[in-house]
């Protein structure tokens, strides 16, 4: 028997799709003959107590999920996220890089500094591209600080908006679609897989709308039924980041299958990614506490 600490924040259980998600863990846990306990932040002292830790809230290096990951990998506990993971996945630059040398397909890609933020740079860049670029702040999450241009005012403008944040920013070619591909690896093996459908006044998504948060509709579906190359590529992209899970966003182009994003510490709602992947919650329970990804002895 194991014991499992699932690392939360007050605003993870204040959604009832997450909230079951969490208490699907938890029962997987205990079928599987293990404990399972949730810690908040004022608990992080405890985590040397426990066998593994999963982090389920938002991640990035300045945060308490970032100290969790740590506390459990001084303490040789294996943990999801790692701090590697994080790390990367919070910072676009790297995570870019990371795929690059990977050679995994993306959208053509460039990172620019202060100086290339100018419109003679903005000119060549559309005429390499295409009418429309996406900029992105390497550190940016659910979509904020992502924004599409079509002049090379709009270029500079957004673009010295951007390194306020950073001391580099990323420019990509805009690829249209009416959705991403989600697909979820654990340790280098598919583990379920959706559909993002992107509202029709967006491309992201995520964003606000006239004053509301709109999000993209989830629609889930069998593994095998998804694209091969939609998976092979993901699991692709999850590899050359690391060996835990991950969140790989995808679209389905004229030239093939490129990689948007690596997400550590990914979305599992309830009934969403887990609606025809039920496993889930038991493979990554088994990942962390049996040693394997599969569980199924």
């Amino acid at each position: 028997m194991g014991r499992l600490a699932v690392f939360v924040e007050r605003y993870t259980i204040s959604r009832s799709w997450e909230l079951e998600a969490l208490l699907r863990f938890k029962s997987a846990a205990e079928e599987r003959g293990h404990e399972l306990h949730f810690l908040f932040r004022p608990e992080l002292r405890k985590i040397p107590r426990f066998d593994a830790v999963l982090i389920r809230a938002l991640t990035d290096p300045l945060n308490s999920s970032f100290v969790a990951a740590r506390m459990a990998e001084l303490h040789g506990l294996p943990v999801i996220d790692d701090s590697q993971s994080i790390m990367i996945c919070c910072d676009k630059i790297f995570m870019y890089r990371r795929l690059l040398q990977a050679h995994v397909p993306m959208p053509r890609t460039v990172m620019l500094d202060g100086d290339d933020i100018i419109p003679s740079r903005a000119e060549q860049l559309f005429a390499e591209m295409g009418p429309e670029l996406v900029l992105k702040a390497p550190s940016s999450s659910f979509s904020s600080h992502v924004d599409k241009v079509r002049t090379p005012d709009d270029f500079v403008k957004v673009g010295q908006r951007y390194l306020h944040r950073a001391e580099r920013i990323v420019v990509q070619e805009f690829v249209p679609s009416t959705f991403d591909w989600r697909v979820g690896v654990l340790a280098g093996e598919p583990l379920y897989v959706c559909r993002y459908v992107i509202p029709d006044e967006t491309f992201k998504i995520q964003t606000v709308i006239n004053g509301h948060l709109t999000t993209a509709r989830v629609d889930s579906l069998p593994l095998h039924e998804a694209p091969p190359k939609v998976v092979e590529t993901a699991v692709d992209a999850a590899r050359a980041i690391g060996h835990g899970l991950y969140g790989v966003d995808l679209k389905e182009t004229d030239r093939g299958v490129v990689t948007i994003e690596v997400n550590d510490n990914p979305t599992i709602n309830a009934e969403e990614e887990d609606r025809y992947a039920p496993d889930i919650y038991r493979r990554i329970i088994c990942h962390l506490l049996e040693g394997n990804q599969w569980g199924r002895h």
